[in-house]
């Protein structure tokens, strides 16, 4: 019975030294009295118990690493502290086992000398501009570097670059100077085109008087123009009606009594105007100046 007992424990020990479970998105390093012998892809496993053994074990998800802050020295001699945040994935289980001792470390130390080497090689206005340059030299030359650890460096983030109290507080009175300036610029500007658009309006306004006067003498002289002859073509119409009445039988003779009732009528009026009233000497001069208008009328007959 404890014999039996005994080599169950065994038999478990085996079963759980030789069959080894990967998860997903893992890699895991067997190595055989102690040299490298495979590595272990997700899923079921068999190893030779007492003889493999798991030696290391990675993640192939991509991983974050915060790379502590550190001061850099710009171009211009200006102390500047840079705190960034890099993105990698181990690609390749085995070289990440033995191509360093720790692969975080080198990465991290590799990162920060040279972030200092790309910043020293600029000024500090540059810095502040060019972010996407920096994050990208670092990558490039991490990426380079890291092939012999197994590892990909896929990005580098720069979080925050902070210049001493006393460059800051420049940079903000710049900034400050700078946003009054475009303020001034901008309110003269105002000024300017507020100017433009008053002595615009004001030579449109000028302009559409002026039409408007033009327009309303235009017609004004249209209208005393239709009026005069509209007043002729009556007349004339009045005189050619006069004048074919006279044709008729006795229209002279008429006409002969109207003009002598005008006479009559005009020394009426004048009689009553004038205390001394001059009359002809004769009435003969009356039908006479009666056959003087009777032969102008003739005279004007239309043919």
């Amino acid at each position: 019975m404890e014999i039996a007992l005994i080599l169950l424990v065994i038999a478990a020990i085996f079963i759980v030294r030789a069959i080894k479970v990967v998860p997903q998105q893992n890699a895991w390093i067997v190595e055989r009295l102690g040299k490298y012998h495979a590595t272990l892809t997700p899923g079921l496993n068999i190893l030779v118990p007492f003889v493999d053994r798991l030696a290391y074990k990675h993640s192939l998800k991509e991983i974050p690493l915060d790379v502590p802050s550190q001061v850099c020295i710009t171009k211009d001699n200006t102390q500047l502290t840079v705190d960034g945040i890099l993105y990698f994935q181990v690609t390749d289980a085995m070289r990440a086992s033995y191509g360093s001792s720790n692969y975080i470390v080198a990465i991290t130390q590799l990162a920060q000398t040279t972030l200092r080497s790309v910043i020293g090689r600029m000024e500090l206005d540059r810095t502040f501009e060019e972010r996407d340059i920096i994050n990208s030299s670092v990558v490039q030359a991490l990426d380079e570097a890291a092939l012999n650890w197994g590892v990909k460096v896929l990005r580098y983030e720069i979080k925050d670059l902070t210049p001493p109290p006393a460059i800051l507080h420049s940079m903000q009175a710049q900034i400050t100077a700078e946003r009054e300036k475009r303020a001034l610029i901008a309110a003269s500007e105002g000024r300017r085109q507020e100017q433009i658009n008053i002595a615009t309006g004001e030579r449109e306004a000028a302009i559409a008087r002026s039409e408007g006067e033009k327009q309303a003498e235009i017609n004004k002289a249209q209208g005393e123009a239709a009026a005069i002859g509209a007043v002729a073509e009556a007349t004339a119409e009045a005189i050619r009606k006069i004048a074919a009445a006279i044709e008729q039988p006795g229209g002279q003779q008429a006409v002969q009594l109207k003009v002598a009732e005008k006479a009559v009528d005009a020394y009426a009026q004048l009689a009553q105007k004038n205390n001394t009233m001059i009359v002809p000497g004769h009435m003969g001069e009356v039908s006479g100046l009666i056959g003087t208008a009777m032969a102008l009328m003739k005279g004007h007959k239309p043919g």
